[in-house]
C-alpha cells in the first residue's frame, strides 16, 4: 500500500506531502489541489506504461499527454511560485517507509519532461516494488466519465488483457461482458441477498443500492467492434422491457464504472476515483461510500475525491459500525493560500468523529440553516 505522495513544483503545489491510507478521502473547494494528487499518481502510471520511468536518460521523463491524463505542456503544469534554486518538478511515493522519487526537467513547451533523477536499481524495480501503482489492478476514473449512449467500444487489450476500465470508464461495458462470470470471492463485496457470487450479479445488486430493481445486460454487436448496454427493472413476471442507456436516468451510467471498479477490486489494487457521487441521489452517494469501504476490506487501496458530505458521512458511519478501522482512513481538506494550496488533515476516531472541522469543510448546511433561522 502507498503511504504517502510527495509533490514539488507541480500544478497546485510548491511542495506538499499527502499521507495516504487504505481509504483516503480528498475534499475542498474547487481548484484547491485535490485533482493534482490523483493526476500525480496517474502521471507516474502513464509514464511508466510508456517505459519512461527507468533510470534517468535523455529519452525518459513525465509523459504529460496520454491515455490517463492530458495535461498540456510544461508551462501548464509547473507551479507558478517555483524558485530558481529548485525549478524542476518532482513526484515521489512512499511505500514500506521507502521513498521513490522522480525529478524531471522543466521545459516550457515540452509535453515530455526529461527525467533528471529516478530511483536507482534494475529497470524492473518499479513493477516489483510498487505493484499497486505500476502493476495489474490499477484503475483511474476521472470526473468526465461515460454518458448514456447507444454503444460502447470493445477493446480486448483494455478490457481483457489489462482489465482496465478506461480513464473515462469507456471500457466498463466490455469489461462486464468479458468478465461477467468471474467469481467475487471477497465476503465484504457479497451482499446477503445475492443469488450468486458472479461479477454480473454483484454489479446488479450494488447498482440496486443506487436504483432499486435495476439490472444490467451487456452484449456484443455482431459485425462491429462495439458492445451494447441495457437496463431492466424488476424480475420474473414483473420484469420490465430492456431500456437503452439514453432512455434511463443519467446517473446510472455515470456511476456504473465506479461500481464495477470497486466490485472487481482485488487485493493490492489501487483505485483512484474523482467525484463518484455525481448525478446520484444522496442515498446513492452514501451507498457508494459503503461500496468503496467494501472494496478496501477486500484488499484494495482507494483514493477518492469528493464534494459530497454524504460520501464523507458514509465513511464515518462505516468506521463507527466497524466495517473499517479508523486507522485505515485519511481525510484531507484542501484550500488555497495565496499562490499555493494547503492541506488540513483531521483525524478520525473509532466513533466516526473528526478531530477538526475547519472553515469551508462541509459546513454549508450549517451556514444556510443559520441564515434560515435568523
Amino acid at each position: 500500500m502507498l503511504e504517502r505522495i510527495g509533490i514539488t513544483n507541480f500544478k497546485a503545489f510548491a511542495c506538499q506531502d499527502v499521507d495516504l491510507a487504505a481509504f483516503t478521502l480528498l475534499t475542498g473547494l474547487n481548484s484547491s489541489g485535490k485533482s493534482t494528487v490523483l493526476q500525480s499518481l496517474a502521471l507516474l502510471r502513464q509514464s511508466h506504461e510508456a517505459g519512461l520511468l527507468d533510470e534517468a536518460d535523455e529519452s525518459g521523463g513525465f509523459l504529460l499527454n496520454g491515455e490517463l491524463v492530458r495535461l498540456g505542456t510544461g508551462q501548464d503544469v509547473r507551479h507558478e511560485s517555483y524558485t530558481e534554486e529548485d525549478p524542476d518538478i518532482t513526484l515521489a511515493v512512499v511505500k514500506d517507509e521507502i521513498r521513490y522519487a522522480w525529478r524531471a526537467r522543466y521545459g516550457r513547451e515540452d509535453d515530455l519532461l526529461g527525467l533528471l533523477e529516478a530511483p536507482s536499481g534494475p529497470t524492473s524495480w518499479a513493477t516489483r516494488d510498487l505493484p499497486s501503482l505500476f502493476g495489474h489492478g490499477f484503475q483511474y476514473l476521472k470526473a468526465d466519465r461515460i454518458v448514456p449512449d447507444v454503444s460502447y467500444p470493445r477493446s480486448h487489450d483494455a478490457a481483457v488483457r489489462r482489465s482496465f476500465l478506461g480513464a473515462r470508464g469507456e471500457h466498463t461495458v466490455n469489461f462486464l461482458r468479458a468478465h461477467q462470470d468471474d467469481t467475487i470471492t471477497a465476503k465484504s463485496l457479497q451482499l446477503p441477498e445475492m443469488p450468486s457470487t458472479s461479477l454480473r450479479e454483484a454489479t446488479d445488486y450494488w447498482m440496486q443500492r443506487l436504483c432499486p430493481g435495476v439490472n444490467i445486460e451487456t452484449v456484443g454487436i455482431h459485425g462491429t467492434d462495439t458492445v451494447r448496454l441495457s437496463y431492466g427493472f424488476g424480475s420474473g413476471v414483473s420484469a420490465s422491457n430492456r431500456y437503452r442507456p439514453t432512455n434511463v436516468g443519467f446517473g446510472l451510467t455515470y456511476a456504473l464504472p465506479i461500481v464495477v471498479a470497486c466490485v472487481a477490486a482485488q487485493p493490492g489494487s489501487l483505485i483512484l476515483l474523482e467525484n463518484p457521487e455525481a448525478h446520484l441521489h444522496p442515498q446513492g452517494q452514501t451507498w457508494l461510500a459503503y461500496l468503496a469501504v467494501a472494496a478496501v476490506s477486500a484488499g484494495a487501496q482507494i483514493v477518492l475525491e469528493t464534494h459530497s458530505d454524504h460520501v464523507l458521512n458514509g465513511l464515518r458511519l462505516a468506521v463507527k459500525d466497524g466495517r473499517i478501522p479508523a486507522s485505515a482512513t485519511a481525510v484531507h481538506f484542501f484550500r488555497r493560500n495565496g499562490q499555493t494550496a494547503e492541506v488540513i488533515s483531521p483525524s478520525m476516531g473509532p466513533d466516526g468523529m473528526l478531530s477538526d472541522w475547519p472553515k469551508g469543510f462541509f459546513d454549508e448546511w450549517e451556514n444556510s440553516l443559520e441564515q434560515l433561522l435568523d
